[in-house]
């Protein structure tokens, strides 16, 4: 078995490490990394707990090769949460926040796998349609619910993304306006 240098970022940051070969990204990101929020459940690739963004799109790390994800970018569970820039506090994104509050999550074992393959949903399809919803999340398997809360979980996130952006361009058209105003425009 061989190694290999990669370089990685995931939820930010950059990483550089030497992997063996055979190493699935799923046990680099727990075991290396000490992101356990990525699940192991099937190790098949067939029920999503494990998914994580690469480049954006959601995809199964426990069949990736951690040495495929040299020169991507990685989301997982634990970099949808941000800082807010006023307080300083951590803080759960608007798919987090939506799930917790709709009950999308019951045992947990799925939430992570979930909101990744939601939040990928909401960034392509910031307003969809209950279809869409259930076809993106058709690949994660929940054995607690009956999947209801989970897709009133992400028509929440949607809607709370929308009432964000609407609110920022609220803020943008004020901001634009006193610097009319001030310039007597």
């Amino acid at each position: 078995m061989s190694n290999h240098h990669i370089k990685v970022g995931i939820n930010g940051k950059k990483y550089e490490s030497v992997v063996n070969s055979r190493m699935h990204l799923a046990d680099y990101l727990r075991e290396d990394l000490n992101l356990t929020g990525t699940h192991l459940g099937c190790e098949h690739g067939v029920c999503g707990a494990c998914t994580i963004l690469l480049d954006g799109k959601p995809v199964r790390s426990c069949t990736m090769l951690a040495v495929q994800a040299d020169g991507h970018n990685i989301t997982t569970v634990e970099g949808l949460s941000c800082k807010n820039a006023q307080t300083g506090k951590t803080e759960l994104s608007n798919v987090q926040k939506a799930f917790w509050e709709c009950h999308g999550l019951q045992c947990g074992f799925c939430t992570p796998g979930m909101l990744l393959t939601a939040q990928s949903l909401l960034n392509e399809n910031p307003d969809p349609h209950e279809k869409d919803i259930r076809e993106s999340l058709s690949g994660n398997i929940c054995r607690c619910t009956g999947y209801v809360q989970i897709i009133e979980s992400v028509k929440l996130a949607a809607k709370l993304n929308r009432n964000e952006q609407k609110n920022m361009d609220q803020d943008t058209s004020t901001e634009e306006t006193k610097e009319l105003v001030k310039r007597g425009v």
